[in-house]
């Protein structure tokens, strides 16, 4: 008789690498609970200034609305008792203010102070009577002064006094220079020969004379194409007249002095005057 006996299986015992590895396993358990402790306390935090934050916001937000709201009950109060003001009707004078007290001292040339006390009468009068200024000559300083006066009406009347002077001493004529006192669209200007082209000895001579033309021909024939009046000292060249009609007369004066003969001065000079005449109608 055969007895079998049962087969005891061995114990297996743990070897060192599942020791090793229960160990990194618990170390990155501890290490998650770690992190994850961490993550929970920045949670809290985060939380917390959110809330800190929201309610800094929300009072900011009731101070601005109290501020608005009392703006507004301030343009309402405003708004209730202010009301438009009423103002008495003027007299009929009162517009007229009272111009202070000016003085201009307009300088005048040596060649022309024998010409201005000749001409003296004709020069004070319009002055006093017309702008309702005051006038003085000052011989030691060789100067007109004009000052304003309770008669001065005008704002710009000492302007067109010293305009009117300044023109005289140019060596305007009388009648010539009180066109300034009454219009407003008259203008003084004045160029050198110089300034257009450089000339010297008989070149500059022979360009005054192309200018002027003969007996001054040449220099009427521009005046009365251009509504203006021109003179001729010497190498400077002064023109009175409008600023349109003042372009004119000294596009033709440059021609001259650049060169061009008298004859294609006066072609130019008679289409002009055509086309002002063709506007005027």
């Amino acid at each position: 008789m055969v007895v079998s006996t049962p087969s005891v299986l061995p114990i297996a015992s743990p070897s060192s690498s599942a020791r090793k590895n229960r160990r990194r396993i618990t170390r990155k358990g501890s290490k998650l609970a770690k992190i994850s402790t961490k993550n929970v306390d920045e949670d809290h935090e985060m939380n917390d200034a959110e809330a800190s934050t929201s309610n800094v916001t929300d009072q900011l937000i009731e101070v601005d609305n109290q501020g608005e709201d009392d703006e507004i009950l301030i343009d309402g109060d405003l708004l209730e008792t202010t009301a438009a003001p009423a103002f008495p009707a003027l007299a009929p004078g009162a517009g007229a203010t009272r111009l202070k007290s000016e003085t201009r001292r307009i300088p005048i040339p040596p060649h022309r102070m024998t010409p201005i006390k000749k001409d003296w009468i004709n020069i004070f009068g319009p002055l006093t009577e017309i702008l309702g200024l005051q006038v003085r000559m000052n011989v030691q300083r060789r100067c007109v002064e004009i000052r304003t006066s309770k008669e001065t009406k005008d704002i710009g009347a000492l302007q067109k006094g010293a305009d009117f002077v300044k023109a005289y001493a140019l060596g305007f004529d009388v009648k010539d220079a009180i066109a300034l006192l009454r219009l407003d669209d008259l203008y003084l200007d004045s160029f050198e020969i110089k300034d257009v082209k450089t000339l010297q000895g008989d070149h500059l001579s022979r360009a005054i004379g192309r200018i002027a033309g003969q007996d001054g021909k040449t220099k009427f024939t521009i005046e009365n194409a251009s509504r203006t009046r021109i003179v001729l000292a010497d190498t400077k060249i002064h023109i009175m007249g409008s600023f349109q009609n003042i372009k004119i007369a000294r596009d033709a004066i440059v021609s001259l002095i650049l060169g061009s003969p008298p004859g294609k001065v006066y072609a130019g000079l008679r289409t002009v005057s055509s086309r002002m005449r063709q506007r005027a109608l």
